[in-house]
């Protein structure tokens, strides 16, 4: 997702996608040879899905609102507010299938099914609360979001330098940083998601971050399939045809940044980790 655009519990309505795999034995017709079990695989973790039914969400730099629209229709939460850089008419042109999604949305936030729903265009994730439309407006200028989602920034083509290139995308993240973090509820966390790997790995994300009074809590692989229906929106838009590869298929991590020193925030998400798979003290989960 683009400019401004992928622990906890998972809704009761969500079936983890573990399996359980059986180890095979080789065999060999070999004279004296026994045969030797094969390495037995690990069962895939259930993939984390932080966000429960009961957290104030707010999405910036959603594409063709796909994640939001999982969100709401697969794991039930209650209250978003979702959020693009695009105007109405230009998300329209980059991502023609987002009118779906938009209209399901809509048709939600009038029959007033949820405690809160809005979607609202043409919003900077960098400004965000400031005056007029970039920043968001009234409902996002009060604050008292659990949850402030950034899915895959990136600032587009700006240049071919990957340097530069770099230094455009730790512009945009630290900005965003400062921009989210006075907008946090007491207990709110920021959640940034990034492909794994370079150029992405060269933008230092924790470093960004503590410059900007946040640290990580924890961080996990993103798993697409957790978000039914859900599909990676390029910043530029659709590829002509649909060809190209695609976002949902490629390795990418999810960081929980907390405000620093808030001890109550840590102490919480370090419960919730070990009540779920009892795993260690490693900010990382995979």
């Amino acid at each position: 997702m683009g400019k401004s655009r992928k622990q906890k519990h998972s809704s009761s309505n969500f079936s983890p996608y573990n399996k359980n795999l059986k180890s095979t034995k080789s065999q060999s017709n070999s004279k004296s040879k026994k045969a030797h079990p094969a390495s037995a695989r690990s069962p895939q973790l259930p993939p984390t899905v932080p966000f429960s039914s009961t957290d104030r969400i707010l999405l910036v730099g959603e594409g063709d609102f796909s994640f939001t629209h999982s969100l709401l229709s697969h794991h039930s939460c209650q209250s978003l507010i979702a959020t693009c850089y695009d105007s109405a008419t230009t998300l329209a042109e980059k991502y023609p299938q987002s009118a779906d999604y938009i209209r399901d949305l809509e048709d939600a936030a009038r029959d007033h099914e949820f405690t809160e729903l809005k979607i609202l265009y043409g919003v900077d994730a960098t400004k965000l609360g400031k005056g007029g439309l970039v920043g968001g407006g009234q409902l996002v200028r009060k604050g008292g979001f659990d949850r402030v989602v950034f899915n895959f920034p990136h600032v587009g083509g700006l240049t071919k330098d990957v340097n530069r290139q770099v230094r455009h995308n730790q512009e945009l993240l630290v900005n965003f940083f400062k921009a989210a973090n006075p907008l946090l509820a007491p207990a709110g966390t920021i959640l940034v998601t990034i492909f794994e790997g370079e150029p992405y790995s060269l933008w230092n994300i924790r470093d960004l971050a503590r410059h900007t009074g946040l640290k990580v809590g924890r961080s996990f692989k993103f798993q697409a399939e957790a978000y039914p229906g859900y599909k990676h929106a390029r910043t530029l838009g659709n590829i002509d045809g649909g060809g190209g590869w695609k976002g949902e298929d490629r390795a990418a991590r999810t960081y929980i940044f907390e405000r620093t020193g808030d001890e109550g925030v840590q102490a919480q998400l370090t419960k919730q980790k070990k009540i779920r798979d009892g795993s260690s003290d490693s900010d990382e989960d995979d």
